[in-house]
């Protein structure tokens, strides 16, 4: 799915308007008719609810959905911001709201109160806004976040910039809930606006789908519908040397853990063979913790010191675990110079790249790389803010044509062309150590299966949160471990994989 900026979310609504012949009005009202029945699936009957309307067209969704809402037996109230001008499907939707639903122009002297028990619905300013609230809107917007009500924004939350960086101090709704259209915003999948924004959806609303196809962006979400023919099916007569044999160099000393998750989600991610790099100390470990994996001797006692000889693997996965030893960083350093296979890099082998900046001019073409956003940090600058960061790892993928998976809720993978895809998938509760591990062996197993760059990513990081989001189905989120995705990683690739037939 697309992320369009506002400017484009306006073009496109104009021109699902010219292209179907229709008003816009008629729009407004297929977008207040599924806020509606969006709301009035969580309502209980006789809740009160406070629609708070400014001048434009968010407002005039606002006026609509409270038409809409009396005509379902809600009782709703509604509250104008003044303004010294409407927009026109404002005005006509103030017409259509019938006279038995009370309606009142704001005055900041006596601003209503908003019992605990209701719903604040905020249609105030939506995507039109480019400049902080000040004044009289500033004021509503405090009232509104200082009441106990519970908060539901109309496709933004007032205030909230769709797709640029909030300026200091400035003043948003506080929403609990934001309901959008169609297609989500960018500002959704950004860690500073979660305040703000709180739970998303996007409900549909007919915009002509030829014309989204068709508009160029670079902002994308990770979804079903673009990880289509992305995972072939197995092949009947296909053996453990037609998926890939992977080689893992991960652990030390007290960290040996981490190899054998990262080994463990190799294997579920369907590689066909798995040799583990570890140092001794961890050698009876992986061989009674994961027995499906060869494990390799002799590559250091108590950490990684050496590399074994590349040429029978298809794919490797180095740092879980790995610690940033000097002899690590040099073994890292000649993988870097001598490698001919695809590679995963994560962990302490970002570290030693962080430490060690010069190497990232050794990355090979479409190496992957999965920092967190600290990690991130420590391989380019610190970020001002979000949208800075999304700067920065544009910049970091070009200059070295690498893949980037930053890590967060919506996981963020970057690409050498400059897109950006953000996940769908996972919760809260994958926020635990050793998530990042499984992470990475599932992606080995993926490019060792041959699939692209872009392609191991999008799948991996899909199905490492769907394997998430089916453990903390049966656990809750706070019962989540590391091992309960890996469980779950067969379910969700399966999801995905491409069906054979007809």
């Amino acid at each position: 799915m697309k992320i369009l900026s506002a400017a484009q979310t306006r073009a496109l609504d104009q021109a699902t308007i010219q292209d179907e012949g229709i008003m816009s009005l008629e729009l407004m009202e297929r977008a207040a008719t599924a806020f509606t029945e969006w709301l009035l699936n969580r309502l209980s009957a006789g809740r009160e609810v406070h629609i708070f309307c400014g001048p434009g067209n968010n407002g005039g969704d606002g006026l609509a959905a409270a038409r809409l809402l009396h005509q379902a037996g809600q009782p709703v109230r509604v509250w104008l911001l003044p303004a010294a001008r409407d927009s026109a499907d404002f005005t006509a939707n103030r017409h259509r709201l019938p006279p038995e639903v009370p309606c009142a122009e704001l005055n900041t002297r006596s601003l209503p109160e908003l019992p605990a028990s209701a719903v604040v619905v905020d249609a105030l300013f939506g995507t039109g806004l480019s400049r902080p609230l000040t004044d009289e809107a500033a004021t509503v917007v405090q009232h509104i976040n200082h009441s106990a009500a519970s908060i539901v924004a109309v496709d933004m939350p007032s205030g909230l910039l769709t797709d640029a960086p909030q300026p200091a101090g400035s003043v948003v709704v506080r929403a609990r809930y934001t309901v959008s259209f169609e297609l989500p915003k960018l500002a959704f999948f950004l860690p500073q606006n979660a305040e703000f924004v709180g739970l998303w959806e996007v409900l549909p609303i007919g915009l002509d789908e030829g014309l989204i196809h068709n508009t160029p962006v670079d902002n994308h979400t990770i979804d079903l519908k673009l990880l289509t023919n992305r995972l072939p099916a197995r092949q009947k007569f296909g053996h453990k040397g037609t998926y890939g044999h992977a080689l893992l160099l991960a652990g030390s000393y007290g960290k040996v853990g981490a190899a054998v998750l990262a080994a463990r989600a190799c294997l579920h991610g369907g590689v066909g063979l798995l040799t583990l790099g570890v140092p001794t100390v961890g050698y009876d470990i992986v061989q009674t913790a994961v027995p499906e994996a060869m494990a390799l001797p002799g590559i250091g006692q108590e950490h990684v010191t050496s590399l074994p000889d590349l040429a029978p693997y298809s794919a490797v996965g180095i740092g879980p675990g790995l610690g940033q030893h000097d002899d690590s960083h040099a073994a890292l350093e000649k993988l870097l110079r001598t490698a001919t296979v695809p590679l995963v890099l994560d962990a302490d082998a970002l570290n030693l790249l962080g430490a060690n900046r010069a190497l990232l001019d050794l990355l090979p073409p479409d190496a992957i790389l999965t920092p967190h956003p600290r990690e991130f940090e420590r391989l380019t600058q610190p970020a001002c803010h979000d949208y800075h960061r999304l700067e920065l790892l544009r910049a970091f993928c070009h200059r070295h044509q690498c893949y980037v998976v930053l890590k967060g809720a919506h996981t963020c993978v970057g690409t050498p062309a400059g897109d950006l895809y953000f996940n769908t998938t996972g919760n809260a509760g994958m926020a635990t150590g050793g998530s990042g591990d499984v992470l990475t062996g599932l992606l080995t197993a993926l490019r060792a299966q041959k699939l692209s760059a872009l392609d191991a990513c999008l799948v991996g990081v899909y199905a490492h949160g769907r394997a998430g989001d089916l453990a903390a189905q049966q656990l809750g989120e706070m019962g989540l471990a590391a091992g309960d995705i890996v469980t779950h990683l067969g379910p969700a690739l399966q999801k995905l994989v491409t069906p054979s037939g007809f």
